[in-house]
């Protein structure tokens, strides 16, 4: 999500052997576009999350929702990581490395330690009124932070990509050449994306089956506010690193140029991505109908539903790169209004969800009418709220 560029100081000797690609010394308003409308569907896939029909927390539900929190939840986070990696070289260039590793935690540290003790309690305040009427907030609070459970929502991509955009930055430092492989892979994928995607697909099975065959896809590291999907960490961090490599380079020479194949092809990838998309659909329904939907699935299911996954987020990546490429790099875009405020949105989006949620859960309407009405609410509330923050002084360096 910290992907808006900010203020920096002039290049030091230190930076001096990291210099910025002649593509990022303007602003590309492709990436700026594909980072808005992925915070969108962050909202969305919130939105829509109660009013799924498998697994549903309000007794109004459509099975169409279900179609959406699977196509989101199988790649958009892997998304934000990768468009995250993509700046990582250019902000670099132009900081030391005290600098950089202090920016980077003003720009993620301090919004995740602030929201984990508002933002995070005040929605999930609104779960625990469902269970006890009379509990008050300065309870819940005391024993969320204190006893726990503390989760952290959505916020735990904050902590996450601090993590590696530190890790990254070091490795930048020590060994200048160490994305090079990809930066040259990024060159050839101008003609030949397909190989680009073979490369990312490869690597990220490798990563990724092994770890959700031992640990399960849904066991969470969780130590107070700060928690993980384990099998997807080393996944994250993969696209982050493969972004990184890509935007050491300068993306007008590589795959994400916006007269790259895969800008003018990105309809083939959109199309593609349905294959292995209905493949997880197909063994879902295995799961439930024919092996009974058990809490421990075999091996060769894991094995088969972590390729498709792979498979579905690594092509419906490209086809959304390659339309904003293709269609979004110029003029002005509905998007645009809320480009600078994308950030915010997603820092305080997720209380207002919840009170939304708890406030329409007695009301006899459709899920699609409920999930329409947090949605537009949630997000006005949450651009007037990081509007009103981002007047006070300063705060231009976090949001």
């Amino acid at each position: 999500m910290a992907l808006v560029s900010d203020t920096s100081p002039p290049p030091t000797r230190a930076t001096a052997a990291l210099k910025p690609p002649k593509a990022w010394r303007t602003r590309n308003l492709s990436l700026d576009r594909t980072r808005t409308f992925l915070t969108l569907l962050v909202l969305i896939h919130h939105a829509v999350i109660p009013y799924t029909h498998f697994g549903h927390t309000d007794g109004a539900s459509w099975l169409g929702f279900d179609f959406v929190v699977l196509a989101t939840d199988s790649f958009f986070m892997a998304m934000f990581f990768f468009l995250s990696g993509l700046f990582l070289w250019p902000s670099l260039s132009h900081r030391a490395p005290g600098v950089f590793a202090r920016d980077r935690l003003v720009r993620l540290g301090i919004p995740f330690a602030v929201a984990a003790v508002t933002i995070i309690p005040i929605a999930y305040y609104a779960i625990a009124l469902r269970e006890n009427d009379g509990l008050s907030f300065t309870a819940f609070w005391w024993k969320t932070i204190t006893v726990g459970p503390w989760p952290s929502g959505p916020l735990w991509f904050l902590w996450v990509l601090l993590i590696y955009s530190v890790v990254g930055g070091a490795m930048c430092r020590l060994f200048p050449n160490c994305l090079t492989p990809i930066t040259r892979l990024s060159e050839r994928g101008f003609a030949r994306p397909m190989l680009v995607f073979a490369v990312f697909v490869v690597i990220a099975i490798v990563i990724y089956v092994p770890l959700r065959v031992w640990l399960g896809p849904n066991h969470w590291f969780e130590f107070g506010p700060f928690s993980v999907q384990e099998s997807r960490f080393l996944l994250y961090a993969a696209y982050f690193f493969l972004g990184a490599g890509i935007g050491a380079g300068d993306l007008e020479d590589g795959v994400l140029s916006s007269d790259s194949r895969l800008a003018h092809e990105w309809s083939h990838w959109a199309l593609a991505s349905l294959v292995p998309y209905g493949a997880m659909w197909v063994l879902i329904i295995i799961k439930r109908e024919i092996l009974g939907n058990p809490d421990q699935l075999p091996n060769w299911y894991e094995i088969n539903y972590g390729i498709a996954y792979v498979l579905f987020s690594t092509s419906i990546i490209f086809a959304i790169m390659g339309f904003f490429l293709r269609f979004q790099r110029g003029g002005w875009s509905i998007l645009d209004p809320l480009q600078n405020d994308a950030y915010g949105i997603f820092l305080v989006h997720y209380a207002y969800m919840m009170w939304l949620q708890y406030w329409l859960y007695s009301y006899n309407l459709s899920a699609i009418t409920k999930a329409s009405i947090v949605f537009v609410l949630a997000l006005l509330l949450s651009w007037v709220t990081t509007i009103a923050l981002r007047r006070i002084p300063g705060s231009y360096r976090v949001l």
